[in-house]
């Protein structure tokens, strides 16, 4: 059995097949098309053509996507939601929404707060207001809105009221109804979680569409025998199903699934992972195998939301970034880019712009195009704008890290020959084989996971008990998934106090991963 791994970028859609043993037997790297799927098409039947198996013979195939990220950037292909709250009174002050760029308010069709919620101790505010819920479900049917996002005061401590209003939802709109229901999705804190509930919410028909789309794709080139899943946010993948109702957790996957590729072909557990692309370059940090995550509220598209995303930094710096030297004598290095057309609008292959690699094959870093195309550019010139590519990188190495100690460096993606070998605040910089499709190979080789997160109060539960019921729940959830459950370990507990609830209450947080079974 082979598994295929495609990941979808801005500017590259890459794809590997590897086999049983996790051995790379084929990996291609192919432009981006403005139709992503005509690119996934073309990348499936080119790794197809070089590794000369059977379609049959590929059961699982895993998948990498932006388009959820980009559908909430652009405002583009995002369906129209309903919104209700559970918490009047207590939250009229600020409604859903507040802060949000008028452009993307406009996909809540009907917005509404009714009485419900909870305290922080999971006492109620007041009861849900049955009828008026039933009202506001009654008046999305009749404006034929097919999604809905609820969300409900402290739902993360007790969210009975969300399921009861969800249950709701049904009866009055149907069995077809999409819904997002807040304790399902974010984390602590009302508007964020809330955020990305509508964001969720509104993403559904994206989901849809990039599910059967690529389930169509790999049945045109004869790939029928195949499981297949979707990459999400914390390096493992989840369902077709689970992403269609969980779209938003696809965000970010992309520098995810390349840390994790960084790691397995590194062999490295623990480092910082540099994944320089055509555009953009996305630093990220591996620990214990995978991404580690943001502990900070993180904005996408200009909307602030707090569910699990990983910590990653992006700057503007790819392959295809523009070198301009400036009157004062500095030589600028994006953040725009030529993209996609490098090979049409580089000097090294006859075009007429600048950019980060040709300043690579000009100072005999790579040999790319035509090396004579770029022989022209002043060495003093070319020396400044590498001085300018080692400096920016440098400067977020040191923002990814945690001490002033150096940390080991993994660099992969195809724009990774514009990097050099000797950083500052790294002990070792390491350049595996095959980097340049590091993403790929992360969705390919991804594991299952279950993550379960509860409130704790350890003066009713002692600690011992509570964080080994929480890694029973977390490693049912990842069995639930997908996962063998032999195979099926914890790799992250997390219990943080809590000093503005009563007693000892803590956050407890577990992640357990497994590999990928068979359907």
């Amino acid at each position: 059995m082979y598994k295929l791994g495609i990941d979808v970028g801005g500017t590259n859609t890459d794809a590997v097949l590897i086999d049983e043993n996790l051995k790379v037997i084929a990996s291609i790297k192919s432009h981006t098309t403005a139709d992503i799927y005509d690119g996934i098409l073309h990348a499936v039947k080119t790794v197809l053509q070089e590794s000369r198996i059977d379609p049959a013979m590929i059961g699982q195939a895993m998948l990498g996507t932006t388009q959820c990220t980009n559908a909430i950037v652009e405002r583009k292909h995002l369906a129209p939601i309903g919104v209700l709250r559970l918490g009047a009174p207590a939250t009229l002050g600020i409604p859903p929404m507040v802060d949000w760029a008028d452009d993307l308010k406009d996909i809540a069709a009907e917005v509404s707060i009714i009485p419900g919620g909870y305290e922080y101790d999971g006492k109620e505010i007041s009861p849900l207001d049955k009828e008026a819920a039933r009202a506001f479900f009654s008046r999305l049917k009749e404006k034929g809105i097919h999604s809905v996002a609820i969300s409900c005061v402290f739902s993360t401590v007790r969210n009975d009221q969300e399921q009861e209003a969800a249950k709701l939802c049904r009866e009055v709109m149907g069995n077809d109804v999409h819904i997002s229901i807040s304790s399902e999705i974010g984390s602590m804190g009302l508007i964020e979680r809330e955020n990305a509930t509508i964001l969720n919410a509104a993403l559904y028909k994206v989901a849809d569409a990039f599910t059967e789309g690529f389930a169509k794709s790999l049945a045109k080139e004869g790939i029928t025998n195949a499981d297949v899943y979707l990459s999400q946010n914390d390096g493992t993948l989840m369902t077709m199903e689970y992403a269609q109702k969980y779209p938003i957790l696809t965000i970010a996957c992309g520098p995810t699934n390349s840390i994790r590729g960084a790691g397995y072909l590194s062999r490295q557990q623990d480092a910082i992972v540099v994944d320089v692309g055509g555009t953009t370059t996305d630093l990220g940090v591996i620990q214990t195998g995978f991404p580690r995550e943001s502990g900070v509220a993180v904005t996408i598209g200009g909307v602030r939301t707090n569910f699990r995303m990983p910590d990653v930094i992006s700057i503007g710096l790819g392959g295809g970034s523009i070198v301009r030297s400036l009157p004062d004598g500095t030589v600028t290095v994006g953040p725009d880019s030529v993209g996609f057309k490098i090979t049409e609008e580089a000097l090294c292959f006859g075009g007429k712009i600048c950019t980060a690699t040709d300043i690579a094959v000009r100072l005999g870093m790579t040999n790319l195009g035509d090396p004579a195309m770029v022989a022209h550019l002043d060495e003093e010139f070319a020396m400044k704008a590498m001085g300018t590519i080692q400096a920016m990188v440098e400067d977020s190495l040191d923002a990814m890290k945690v001490s002033s100690d150096d940390a080991d460096v993994i660099l992969v993606g195809g724009g990774s020959i514009i990097v050099p070998d000797n950083l500052k605040g790294a002990s070792i910089v390491r350049k595996p084989e095959q980097g340049g499709v590091a993403n790929a190979i992360g969705a390919a080789i991804s594991k299952v996971s279950g993550n379960y997160e509860q409130l704790v109060d350890y003066n009713e539960i002692p600690r011992e008990t509570a964080l080994q019921n929480a890694k029973e729940e977390a490693a049912k959830l990842a069995c639930e998934a997908g996962a063998i459950p032999d195979t099926i370990e914890i790799i992250d507990v997390e219990d943080v106090p809590l000093a503005y609830y009563p007693g000892n209450t803590c956050r407890v947080k577990v992640r357990a991963a497994g590999d990928l079974g068979r359907k």
